[in-house]
């Protein structure tokens, strides 16, 4: 398989809290996200070097976005009831994570310099592994 950038990205979206999935590609800027696995050090006193178990699988992140208020754009989306869970799919190079989240915050900053951006912090709501397909 050939290496790509992230450019051109196919699919970015969050349901509403209506249950309706909407794509805010356009307003988010950057974006990151993890799938890490809790650990468990079950190192034994007679190991002379860690010895660990995985436990838990879990998704967390945050969207970075610009300010857009229209209809069904990003405002509309994350400004809705937070304590819903939402779907959220995400696609590149035919790649497509799929988890069910909550987020945990609309944080907001008007800088110096006039930008008005977003953060949107998620955390996986499910309890299904993240898995790509």
């Amino acid at each position: 398989m050939a290496k790509e950038t992230g450019l051109g990205w196919t699919t970015l979206t969050v349901e509403n809290d209506a249950a309706a999935a909407q794509d805010i590609r356009n307003d988010v800027t950057n974006l990151d996200f993890a799938t890490p696995y809790g650990e468990q050090d079950i190192t034994g006193i007679d190991k002379f070097a860690k010895e660990r178990q995985l436990l838990l699988a879990d998704f967390s992140g945050t969207l970075n976005s610009v300010f857009n208020p229209s209809a069904n754009r990003v405002h509309d989306v994350m400004s809705g009831d937070l304590r819903v869970a939402r779907t959220m799919v995400i696609v590149i190079s035919a790649q497509t994570l799929t988890n069910d989240v909550l987020f945990t915050d609309y944080a907001l900053t008007r800088a110096a310099g006039g930008e008005f951006t977003a953060q949107h912090p998620f955390v996986l709501q499910s309890g299904n592994v993240p898995t790509w397909a």
